[in-house]
């Protein structure tokens, strides 16, 4: 092989570079260059023919595991090369109007559109004689089925959960959103992985100023690659170097409808089964999409039995820590006997006690996720009935501690975001150092900086502690209690608009009423 034709073989083809290479008219140079760019990859395929009964020459480039064969063969190339009379003159105008039966049809122009529609999984067509090509949208590649979320799962919702595919994702969203003010626009982020990102809002719900600084920071990402929502999440929130989350991540489409209709914006990533919604708050993250398939009042207890169980999965073993060791006058005799009792022979103080039970906590958490799922469950909860009592039983910890630590751990579970319990799980050792050493002193001091950091956060201009802090009154009814659904009148201050997303005269009257309003 000459000299010149390796390096023409090993050259990297820049995009800036394909740019300006425009397609020739000539159908022999055109498949030069594709073979000189593509002609090394096992998974590409191209296909020389001609058109119809004439002697034009063409020819089709696609990848062979990304496009539907049947739609290939059946709407492109039988049609092309059958159906075509002889007498009539052949333009690529004339196959994308009269011909070719699929879908979604565009010019290509140059050699950098070329190569993106084929690695996207397209197929493009060359006709001898035209400086044009036709990108022809022939995907097929295999799709994983609609299942049900695992990470959020529900009693009493609905079943269905993102996929990989934006498509089938949007499609979630569009099945329970009818209207046009809908809008889904697209980007392309990664210089490699051309990612697909979706911007979804509804026009007249939500803040144009908004839509505007969530476009600008996805249009400043500039990085190789881009797999899933956390590149993206990382690359737009206000403050990168916090522990908690600034964007809910979810993969129910319910959840996102949710937000929608509240005005804010969702934001899809191709490849990735879950969603991004900003602003978001610190109360949202609090929030499950159960509590609006159950009775307002079961709601509302349940939802403060996780605020109380999400603040005591972060001070659950630091008070214990700080009260047995420096306060010990808070705990009632009898009580203080039996824990003194319980302590006897332990040889290592409360604090470190403590610390190594979260430790071994934390790694029990951590290997049951990592294994298999089946190996998994049973490492988890043997493991820790077995680590449990045999530090018991061998004088290293107290009961007490493994009822205390047992308990903060299953308070944690009860966060509904995961990525809201990792920080909270962290959060943990420096109060319980703090509670070590400064004792209930420490503990306050621990909570005023956390709550002074939150205070001082913000997603896309919104407070973190909104509607809290700054307090909106108006807003409390989907934070502190779960209202029924005919009382929360009014859309929080995300929106463009305080309109009312329910009439006052939305809700039937029941009988009693009725009768009441007559007399």
């Amino acid at each position: 092989m000459p000299q010149e034709d390796r390096k023409a073989e090993k050259k990297v083809w820049e995009p800036g570079e394909l740019k300006q290479i425009p397609i020739s008219s000539s159908l022999e140079q055109n498949l030069a260059l594709v073979k000189r760019v593509m002609g090394g990859n096992a998974d590409f395929e191209m296909r020389e023919f001609v058109l119809g009964g004439g002697e034009k020459r063409a020819a089709i480039i696609f990848m062979a595991n990304m496009v539907e064969r049947s739609q290939l063969n059946r709407q492109i190339l039988e049609n092309l090369m059958f159906r075509i009379p002889k007498d009539q003159k052949v333009d690529l105008d004339f196959l994308r109007d009269r011909v070719i039966t699929v879908a979604e049809v565009c010019e290509v122009r140059d050699f950098w559109e070329v190569f993106s529609h084929v690695t996207e999984g397209c197929a493009v067509l060359f006709v001898d004689g035209e400086n044009r090509a036709l990108g022809l949208d022939v995907r097929g590649y295999e799709r994983r089925a609609i299942e049900e979320p695992v990470t959020e799962s529900t009693v009493r919702g609905p079943r269905d959960g993102f996929v990989e595919d934006v498509e089938e994702n949007i499609m979630l969203i569009r099945r329970r959103i009818k209207t046009p003010n809908l809008v889904m626009e697209r980007v392309t982020v990664g210089r490699l992985t051309r990612s697909v990102v979706v911007l979804a809002y509804i026009k007249g719900l939500v803040n144009p100023a908004l839509v505007e600084e969530v476009k600008k920071r996805i249009a400043q990402i500039d990085m190789d690659a881009v797999y899933g929502f956390r590149y993206v999440e990382e690359m737009i929130i206000d403050n990168p170097y916090t522990f908690f989350p600034q964007a809910i991540c979810t993969e129910r489409p319910d959840r996102v409808c949710g937000a929608l209709t509240e005005g804010r914006v969702v934001i899809l990533v191709d490849t990735s089964p879950f969603a991004l919604i900003v602003p978001a708050s610190l109360p949202m993250l609090l929030q499950t999409p159960e509590d609006y398939y159950h009775i307002s009042g079961i709601s509302t207890a349940i939802r403060w039995l996780r605020y109380l169980a999400f603040i005591f999965s972060v001070v659950g073993s630091p008070l214990y820590v700080a009260i047995s060791n420096y306060h010990p006058d808070m705990i009632p005799a009898r009580l203080l006997l039996s824990l003194a009792a319980a302590r006897e022979g332990v040889p290592v103080p409360a604090a470190l006690e403590a610390f190594m039970m979260e430790v071994a906590f934390e790694l029990l958490r951590e290997a049951g996720i990592r294994l298999p799922r089946q190996v998994g469950q049973a490492v988890s909860i043997v493991g820790a009935l077995i680590i449990g009592e045999a530090a018991v039983r061998a004088g290293l910890v107290s009961p007490l501690m493994v009822i205390i630590v047992a308990a903060t751990g299953i308070a944690s579970f009860t966060v509904p975001s995961y990525e809201l319990g990792v920080p909270m799980r962290l959060l943990r050792f420096p109060i319980l150092f703090l509670a070590a050493t400064l004792g209930l002193f420490g503990v306050v001091v621990g909570l005023l900086a956390i709550l002074i950091h939150l205070a001082g956060l913000r997603s896309f201009g919104l407070p973190y502690l909104s509607p809290l802090a700054p307090l909106k009154f108006g807003e409390l009814r989907d934070v502190l209690v779960r209202a029924p659904f005919w009382a929360m009148r009014t859309r929080p201050e995300t929106s463009k608009r305080n309109w009312f997303r329910v009439s006052p005269w939305g809700r039937s009257q029941r009988p009693e009423e009725e009768h009441r309003r007559e007399s």
